[in-house]
């Protein structure tokens, strides 16, 4: 009785703060433009404390619980890229730009509703118990991965380094296999070579090539490294694979674009409702490297892999070679919260030195090359250093054959530019 009595009180003081502070908001607001916040308040308070006192699971309906779901459910009310996020997942975020994290080491995403490898990272408990780009993850533990998001993945995948997770995966139609995993603390690199070792040799014709997976703390560092080697050993031309980059830190994009272009032309600009988000910016720094670029990219490049693409292809510094992008181009500002949660929120849209809009659109390639995902799949296996050893001799033929065609039409172009000079 006195608990009920003590939550009676607390939902009354709760609704009486949230009116005075209502009231006050609305006095000071326009007339005109004004809603009705102190009613729309009063009624979630009733909501509240009708599903705290009747849902039949008393475990799911404590305070704290509702309002955290409640917040969940308003930011990600507003777009596929707003989020409300826990105090767990605020940790998790700033580890994956800062690069290192416990887990099992596997780039993933959604495909047809299940979760699926994109790529185990080398070197890591996934590469290294045998997992390949394409697996399927059907299970984790004795849960179905079956529309899990991205999000419920991270959260069930990583942990403490040390403890183990067991995965059960799917491989084409015929063959599943169960893994169990050992988390490790993940570092990974966002530039790579053609073949994932970190040798950045050079294709055929004297061509540099580097892949980003995104864009973190320190992919500038590591591209700018990258390509002073290549151009060392007689770097003449440059392919850049952005296919399948999620995005990542928009200053990132910004320090990784400035590399081709001329000192202060501009990159990106946002456009948004509030003056804090309206930004243009520039390169900082003169150009190092004025060679001939080709950029390719696919359905899976996004956000600031975006803004690369279509500033270099703006400037003509670049020829995009591929499909049509994700057309994610807007801004999420993290804004924490004082319990260490925080919100993503979409509060501006890029727009490339033309002023394209990239969301919801997307960049068109200069040179449109479709490929499959079986494919690109037998691509990655190809370059793999896991070996072909567990494919049957019809799926190791066609694996040896594959053609990588976006890079070959990108090759063919820096020939022909090559040859002019």
């Amino acid at each position: 009785m006195k608990q009920r009595v003590c939550n009676t009180v607390l939902i009354s003081v709760l609704v009486l703060n949230l009116y005075v502070g209502t009231r006050n908001y609305l006095n000071s607001a326009e007339i005109g433009g004004r809603q009705d916040m102190s009613g729309q308040l009063d009624k979630f308070v009733r909501v509240l404390e009708e599903v705290r006192r009747h849902y039949v699971d008393e475990g799911k309906v404590g305070y704290d619980d509702l309002v955290e779901g409640a917040l969940q459910g308003m930011v990600s009310h507003l777009d596929p890229h707003s989020a409300y996020l826990t105090a767990k997942k605020h940790d998790a975020l700033k580890s994956d730009t800062r690069q290192q994290f416990g887990g099992i080491g596997v780039l993933i995403s959604i495909s047809n509703k299940w979760l699926t490898v994109v790529k185990p990272l080398e070197g890591g408990p996934s590469a290294k118990a045998g997992l390949l780009t394409g697996d399927r993850i059907i299970m984790i533990g004795d849960r179905t991965t079956k529309d899990f998001t991205t999000q419920d993945a991270v959260d069930v995948l990583r942990g403490k380094p040390g403890t183990a997770v067991t995965i059960t995966i799917q491989r084409g139609k015929d063959i599943k296999k169960k893994f169990k995993l050992t988390r490790e603390i993940i570092e990974t690199k966002s530039v790579r070579d053609l073949f994932g070792n970190g040798d950045f040799d050079l294709l055929e014709d004297q061509v540099g090539y580097v892949r980003l997976s995104g864009f973190t703390e320190k992919t500038a560092i590591e591209l700018k490294s990258a390509l002073a080697h290549m151009k060392k050993i007689g770097m003449k031309a440059l392919v850049m694979d952005l296919r399948d980059n999620p995005g990542g830190l928009l200053t990132q994009s910004v320090r990784v674009t400035e590399m081709f272009i001329e000192k202060d032309q501009l990159v990106v600009s946002t456009e948004g409702r509030n003056a804090a988000v309206q930004e243009k910016l520039f390169a900082e720094s003169n150009m190092q490297f004025s060679l001939p670029m080709v950029i390719l990219v696919n359905g899976g490049s996004a956000s600031a892999s975006e803004i690369v693409g279509g500033c270099l292809q703006d400037l003509k510094r670049a020829d995009l070679v591929g499909t049509k992008t994700y057309g994610k181009g807007s801004v999420q500002s993290i804004l924490p919260q004082r319990d260490g949660s925080a919100i993503r929120l979409t509060t501006a849209k890029y727009f490339t030195p033309s002023h394209r809009i990239i969301h919801e659109k997307g960049i068109e390639p200069d040179y449109m090359v479709d490929m499959t995902p079986e494919q690109i799949s037998d691509i990655m296996r190809q370059r793999s250093p896991l070996g072909l050893d567990d494919l049957s001799e019809e799926d190791r033929i066609r694996i040896k054959g594959a053609k990588d065609l976006q890079l070959e039409k990108g090759l063919e172009l820096l020939r022909t530019k090559l040859q002019k000079n």
